[in-house]
């Protein structure tokens, strides 16, 4: 770049314009633009100080901050650039050949659309940036001593802070935890679960045929324990745990006649103490099970009603969180959760997978073979729109993800019998029509309550 174009550095403490004298002395070589960067004697004669913007407190440092991270131009930088630079118009020759240098390639965009002034971002501009960066205080005398360096530590705890409680209304992160911890606890109460089966069944190895589901099973081994200490008088209890009294009855008749080995106190009261936590794991799962599906229904209400609380979970889990599913287009959405399929198919030129986490949705299952690629991409697009929703709606409604569901219900029939599914902009009409209706009726309901009060 040569002598005349400028450079706009985002110091916390301020907006620092440079301009840029004799920059093409070095070229672009990047060996030698590092060795004048450094140099302080050199780097001063090549660029000088043409303005300074002090930020006025720490709120408007922080308000510019965030503008500027979502690319967005601040009214203080739009008026400093605007009094600053050089007129710029169409068919005029002033200004013609200079150029505003930038950091990011994104915020230089913004910031010509904002004030038509021609802006760019090269390696050259980062290396002029790299220079401000070490020898701003030397041009602005009143950041010495420590000054600019406490500003950016200050605004560095306020941006992360900012950052850390900024959400969206919703609390997706809650989710993605709880489903995390799901998965595991499913893999753990199976391993432990089989575990019990295992260990249990050397005293009393009926128990295995009689009683087939695990989580039954343990509390069944931990109400009898020793199978010599099981009477009649324990039946009815035992019923209530197996959920059947014939059943209960024919693990008595069993005990009885057990070909088991004996255990020593010491060993069952290890397998009981092991087989109370994997119960008490069992019943926590249930209720992070609960919690999720109450999560769900505030965060993510429309996503849940169309696919189940627990894939919906897993699509956000896997995006990142809400907001980021709501970025994703629908084909991303289709083939979430099978990114090494993908990945490798393309490497082998071979065939791409047709869906990832919402092959677990029940509408994949129930899809003849040959129509499982439809179904999925359609409900892709489903999932993308409920993601949307839920993300952006001020008021949750489940309104939305219900009509979605029946949509995809009546595109599964369509597959099969050739029946026509209503379009989706006639069905998001009626229920945007129907939620604008009950709002309006609610608010006459409160307007003649106030009266009447």
């Amino acid at each position: 770049m040569g002598g005349g174009d400028f450079v706009l550095y985002e110091a916390a403490s301020g907006y620092a314009l440079v301009e840029v004298v004799e920059f093409e002395e070095i070229g672009s070589n990047t060996q030698e633009v590092q060795q004048t960067v450094a140099d302080l004697a050199r780097f001063s004669r090549l660029v000088k100080l043409k303005a300074f913007l002090p930020f006025e407190s720490a709120e408007q440092a922080l308000a510019n901050i965030n503008a500027i991270s979502e690319h967005m131009v601040p009214d203080e930088l739009k008026t400093f650039l605007e009094l600053q630079l050089p007129d710029v118009k169409k068919g005029g020759k002033k200004g013609k050949g200079y150029s505003l240098g930038l950091i990011d390639p994104m915020f230089a965009s913004a910031v010509q659309e904002a004030t038509s002034f021609p802006c760019k971002s090269d390696d050259t501009i980062r290396e002029i940036l790299r220079g401000m960066r070490l020898h701003l205080p030397h041009f602005v005398k009143e950041l010495a001593g420590g000054n600019m360096e406490q500003a950016q530590l200050g605004l560095g705890h306020s941006y992360s802070r900012c950052k850390v409680k900024f959400n969206p209304g919703r609390e997706d992160n809650m989710i993605i935890q709880a489903i995390c911890l799901l998965d595991q606890l499913d893999k753990d109460v199976n391993t432990f679960a089989m575990r019990v089966r295992e260990w249990y069944s050397y005293h009393f190895p009926e128990l295995i045929r009689i009683v087939k589901d695990n989580y039954i099973f343990a509390k069944c081994a931990h109400f009898i324990g020793d199978r010599t200490t099981l009477t009649e008088d324990k039946i009815e209890a035992l019923g209530e745990i197996c959920m059947d009294e014939d059943l209960a009855k024919e693990v008595y008749k069993a005990a009885q006649t057990s070909m088991g080995m004996d255990c020593s106190a010491i060993d069952m009261v290890n397998i009981m103490a092991f087989t109370e936590r994997m119960v008490k794991l069992a019943e926590y799962r249930i209720q992070l099970s609960e919690y999720l599906n109450s999560k769900m229904s505030t965060v993510a209400p429309n996503l849940g009603t169309l696919v189940g609380d627990t894939v919906a979970a897993r699509l956000i889990s896997k995006a990142g969180s809400l907001v980021s599913l709501a970025k994703c287009p629908a084909s991303t959405v289709q083939i979430l959760g099978a990114e090494k399929a993908l990945f490798r198919a393309l490497k082998k030129k071979g065939n791409t997978p047709k869906y990832g986490l919402i092959y677990h949705s029940s509408f994949i299952g129930r899809a003849a073979t040959k129509n499982k690629g439809r179904i999925s991409r359609y409900l892709a697009n489903k999932c993308a729109i409920a993601a949307r929703i839920d993300s952006f709606i001020e008021e949750p409604t489940t309104a939305y993800g219900e009509s979605m569901r029946d949509q995809v219900e009546e595109r599964l029939a369509f597959y099969d019998s050739g029946k026509a599914p209503k379009k989706n902009i006639d069905v998001m009409t009626a229920v945007s029509k129907a939620l604008a209706a009950a709002s309006g009726g609610d608010k006459k309901k409160e307007k003649k309550e106030k009266k009447e009060k």
